[in-house]
């Protein structure tokens, strides 16, 4: 049985390579304008091989949340520009979605917007000998992010977060 590394360098030898990074950056540019028409904001562009076809998936947010019609305006305009840029030149599907509510924090101006939300971080560097966190946000200082678990407040340099994630809360 082939493993998914194995599948995907197949894949690459039947359709031609593309940089996976490019196509989001342009796409990127594309939908911008998009959005900002709507009041919407850009969380992210990926854009990989899944089976035999790849995914473009567009992350979308506004303050109050994404709504179903949201996403099919964006997708509908999205794929006007598409076709007449003919950027991918292979099948894709693509998606438009919202990011979820336990949505991944990539830009330090997130913790700032989520402020009193509890997220999960994980860092590259330990921080008082922990590199998991789990807390409520509250802001940011300079390049640092600042949360507080139960009565303790912690400094978290922005570069050291591999990752951070909204934690669904009831």
């Amino acid at each position: 049985m082939k493993c998914r590394a194995d599948y995907v360098k197949d894949l690459a030898r039947i359709v031609p390579f593309m940089d996976e990074r490019a196509v989001e950056e342009r796409v990127e540019e594309m939908v911008l304008p998009i959005l900002k028409e709507a009041d919407l904001e850009l969380v992210g562009v990926e854009f990989r091989p899944r089976g035999r076809r790849w995914l473009l998936r567009v992350f979308i947010d506004r303050e109050g949340g994404v709504r179903l019609s949201d996403c099919e305006w964006v997708s509908r305009e999205l794929e006007r520009f598409l076709d007449v840029e003919d950027l991918i030149d292979h099948p894709y599907v693509l998606e438009v979605s919202s990011p979820g509510l336990t949505r991944e924090l990539k830009r330090i101006e997130e913790f700032e917007r989520f402020k009193g939300r509890k997220v999960k971080i994980v860092t590259v560097r330990s921080i008082e000998r922990r590199n998991d966190f789990l807390g409520l946000i509250k802001g940011r200082e300079g390049d640092s992010v600042i949360i507080r678990e139960g009565e303790k407040e912690i400094v978290i340099p922005f570069s050291y977060i591999k990752k951070a994630r909204l934690e669904f809360e009831l």
